[in-house]
C-alpha cells in the first residue's frame, strides 16, 4: 500500500482529489516558495532595501528558474527545512552572484514556507468553494423535487415518524450551506503573509520591516497580520477546523446513504456501485463508505494538529513537522470527499418501490405519535401514551398493521388524519422547499458575481 492514498495510482479512483491533488506536490511547493522569494526581492527593491537591478533580476529569475525538488532532499534531511537548499540552488541557477546575494534578504525559512503554504491554501479553498457550491446545488434540486416524497425517519436506528426525502436532502445540505457562507471570511482572515525573521522580531529587516511585510502581503494578495505568527497557528487551525467540518458533514451524508442503501429494503438508488469478488448479489456503497472513512481520518489528524499547535518558545521543529504530516492529508481528504459527494449526488434518487415497502413493513408504527395526540383529545395524556404503546406492542407481536388495531379499538377516530402519510410529515415539505429556495438564491448570487 502506498504511503498516502492520494499519491497512489492504485487508489487514485477510490480517493480522487481532483485539481487539489496538484497543490500538494513537491513541485507545487517549490514553485510557491520561488514566487514568495521573487516577490520579496521585488518589494525590497522598490523600498530601496536591496539594489533595484538585483530585485528585478531575482524576481524575473524566480519565474524562470527550474529547481528540481529531488536535488534539495539531502540538504532538507540535514537541515529539517528545504529553504537553505532552495536558496543555494536558486543562486546557482541565476549565475549572477552580484544579484543572487540579495535572495532571501532578512527573511527566515518559516516566513517563506508559511507564506508559500498560504498561497496554495488559497487555491485549495477556491477549488473547494466551487465543489461545495456544486454539491449544494444538487442537494437543492433533490430537496425541491422530493419535498413531498415520504420516507421513514429513524431515531436510534429505528422507525420514528415520517419525513420526506426532500427534507433529508435539506438536512444533509444545511451544514454545507453554513460552511459555504463562512468561506469568504475564512479567506479574508486566515490567508496571511509571514515575514518576521529568525525569532519573530524582524530585526534583519530594520525599521522598514512593517512596510516590507505590508507590501509583500499586497503583492501576493494576502493579509498583513501586523505581527509574527510563527508559533501562533491560529490561521492554520481555523482553516483546518473548516475543512474537518466539511468532512464531518460529508461523512454524515455517507453514513446515511450506507444505511439507506444497505438495509433489508433499500430506499435509495446510488447509481453505479461496487461489486464483490465472490458474491454476485453484492452491491457495495463504495463512495459513501470512502466519504465516511475520510471523515474518520480528518477527525483523527485534527486532534494531532491541535496538539502540535502548542509550540515551545519562538520556533518548535517537532510541532512544525507534525503540521506538515497532517495538514496535506486533511486538505486532500476534504477535496476527495467533496469530489465523491458531487458524483454520488449526480445519480442519487429515492427508490420509490423500496420506500413503499419500508413504510408497509413498518406496520404503521411511524404514526404512533400522531395516534397518541389524537387519543389525548379524549383522555389524559399519560393514558393516551400508554394505550398507544400497548397497541404498538400488539402490532409487533401479531404483525398486524397499527391502523387495523386502532380501527377495532377506537371506532370514533379519524383514521385518515392519523394514518395518511401526506398528513404526517409535519414541516418536512416546507423545510425542503425553504432549503431549495436558499440554495437557488446562493446559485444566483454566485452567478452574478462571476458574470
Amino acid at each position: 500500500m502506498a504511503g498516502s492514498v492520494f499519491d497512489s495510482p492504485l487508489f487514485s479512483k477510490l480517493f480522487p482529489s481532483g485539481d487539489a491533488g496538484r497543490l500538494f506536490t513537491d513541485t507545487a511547493e517549490v514553485r510557491a516558495l520561488m514566487l514568495v522569494e521573487g516577490t520579496l526581492a521585488k518589494v525590497q527593491g522598490e523600498l530601496g532595501m536591496i539594489p533595484q537591478d538585483s530585485a528585478f533580476f531575482i524576481h524575473r529569475a524566480s519565474m524562470e528558474a527550474q529547481i528540481d525538488p529531488a536535488g534539495l532532499a539531502d540538504a532538507t534531511g540535514q537541515n529539517g527545512v528545504c529553504i537553505p537548499a532552495l536558496v543555494a540552488a536558486f543562486r546557482k541557477a541565476m549565475e549572477a552572484p552580484e544579484h543572487a546575494q540579495y535572495i532571501h534578504w532578512g527573511a527566515t525559512s518559516q516566513d517563506i514556507l508559511d507564506t508559500g503554504l498560504m498561497l496554495r491554501l488559497r487555491q485549495l479553498l477556491g477549488i473547494l468553494e466551487t465543489d461545495l457550491s456544486a454539491t449544494l446545488t444538487r442537494l437543492g434540486k433533490l430537496a425541491r423535487a422530493h419535498a413531498q416524497t415520504p420516507i421513514v425517519a429513524r431515531t436510534f436506528g429505528q422507525s420514528a415518524t415520517l419525513t420526506s426525502f426532500g427534507a433529508q436532502a435539506a438536512e444533509w445540505g444545511a451544514p454545507l450551506e453554513t460552511l459555504l457562507g463562512e468561506i469568504s471570511d475564512l479567506k479574508a482572515q486566515c490567508l496571511m503573509v509571514s515575514l518576521s525573521g529568525a525569532a519573530g522580531t524582524a530585526s534583519a529587516l530594520g525599521p522598514k520591516a512593517p512596510q516590507v511585510r505590508a507590501e509583500l502581503a499586497k503583492a501576493l494578495r494576502l493579509r498583513d497580520p501586523g505581527r509574527s505568527w510563527h508559533t501562533d497557528r491560529t490561521p492554520i487551525l481555523k482553516i483546518v477546523d473548516w475543512l474537518v467540518r466539511v468532512n464531518i458533514a460529508l461523512g454524515k451524508l455517507g453514513e446515511d446513504l450506507i444505511a439507506m442503501a444497505m438495509s433489508d429494503v433499500s430506499t435509495v438508488d446510488l447509481g453505479p456501485v461496487g461489486a464483490s469478488s465472490t458474491m454476485p448479489q453484492k452491491q457495495n456503497p463504495v463512495a459513501p463508505s470512502a466519504m465516511v472513512a475520510l471523515s474518520h481520518q480528518a477527525r483523527g489528524l485534527h486532534a494531532t494538529l491541535q496538539g502540535a499547535a502548542v509550540q515551545k518558545h519562538q520556533r518548535d521543529g517537532a510541532a512544525w513537522f507534525s503540521e506538515w504530516l497532517c495538514l496535506p492529508q486533511i486538505c486532500l481528504g476534504t477535496a476527495s470527499a467533496l469530489t465523491m459527494a458531487k458524483h454520488v449526488l449526480e445519480t442519487l434518487s429515492p427508490n420509490q418501490t423500496g420506500i413503499a415497502r419500508q413504510i408497509d413493513n413498518a406496520l404503521g408504527l411511524m404514526h404512533a405519535e400522531a395516534l397518541s395526540f389524537a387519543l389525548a383529545d379524549t383522555m389524559r395524556r399519560p393514558e393516551a401514551q400508554a394505550s398507544t404503546k400497548s397497541l404498538c406492542q400488539q402490532a409487533l407481536e401479531t404483525r398486524t398493521h397499527l391502523r387495523t388495531l386502532v380501527a377495532a379499538t377506537y371506532s370514533d377516530l379519524d383514521l385518515d388524519a392519523i394514518f395518511e402519510t401526506a398528513q404526517q410529515m409535519g414541516q418536512a415539505p416546507h423545510a425542503a422547499r425553504a432549503f431549495a429556495d436558499r440554495v437557488a438564491t446562493i446559485d444566483k448570487d454566485r452567478a452574478a458575481r462571476t458574470s
